[in-house]
């Protein structure tokens, strides 16, 4: 993953709708309005918070549930990945990433109890224990995203990227031609960004059934890292 092009947030912050809101520790999520028991097993959403764009990958099979995450700061920071495995509900994994000067790494392995039996943080190539407190936080944001994730998933806010060209359309990264719904003043700014790059740029944007919202602009390309059920 590339992680120091260019991006820029959209407009406005998200704004849907929904039937109901629930505040999960800080952040304004929108639950749907009726239970889907028919949900695809591979998954993509994201939301937009204040530090900056949060999008989610998940995979769900044979008991198992993968996801992946990636915080894309607004203006300044450093991009971040976590990675999370339950087994059976259980937490099995955590590992967290932060590119940047300094980086860091955080690696926690829980056995089939839940127990923890394995913790370590890398900064600079430092290592380091993590203390008993550390660990309950990071588990406690585990729980955290997936239940975010669960919100968007059956709130159908759907995550799509790829590359943006001068006519509105965008080919995806699953290689279709598409027309996000966008209105003029998101279309301006992409238009302003492209300017100011000498190759296409990328776009990620959420689509859901209350509107379609503009998540990132950037001259990164996101599909030569974006998950695919396959690889996932």
């Amino acid at each position: 993953m590339a992680v120091n092009s260019f991006k820029e947030g959209a407009v406005s912050p998200l704004s849907f709708i929904w039937c109901r809101l629930s505040a999960l520790a800080g952040v304004l999520l929108l639950t749907a309005c009726s239970h889907n028991s028919t949900l695809p097993p591979f998954t993509a959403s994201g939301y937009a918070d204040t530090q900056g764009a949060v999008r989610i990958w998940r995979k769900d099979s044979g008991g198992e549930t993968h996801l992946l995450t990636t915080l894309s700061p607004w203006h300044s920071g450093n991009t971040s990945t976590s990675e999370y495995r339950w087994q059976d509900d259980k937490l099995q994994l955590i590992e967290l990433n932060v590119y940047g000067k300094p980086s860091e790494h955080i690696r926690a392995r829980f056995d089939s109890n839940g127990e923890l039996s394995f913790m370590q943080r890398e900064t600079d190539g430092q290592k380091q224990q993590l203390s008993s407190d550390q660990v309950a936080l990071y588990r406690y944001r585990a729980e955290q995203i997936r239940q975010t994730s669960d919100a968007l998933r059956l709130g159908k806010v759907v995550l799509r990227q790829g590359r943006w060209h001068a006519d509105g359309s965008v080919t995806t990264c699953e290689g279709e031609t598409v027309k996000p719904d966008f209105d003029s003043r998101v279309l301006g700014h992409i238009a302003s960004r492209q300017s100011r790059s000498s190759a296409e740029v990328s776009i990620a944007w959420l689509e859901a059934p209350e509107g379609t919202q503009l998540l990132l602009v950037a001259n990164e390309d996101y599909c030569t890292w974006q998950p695919t059920e396959k690889n996932f």
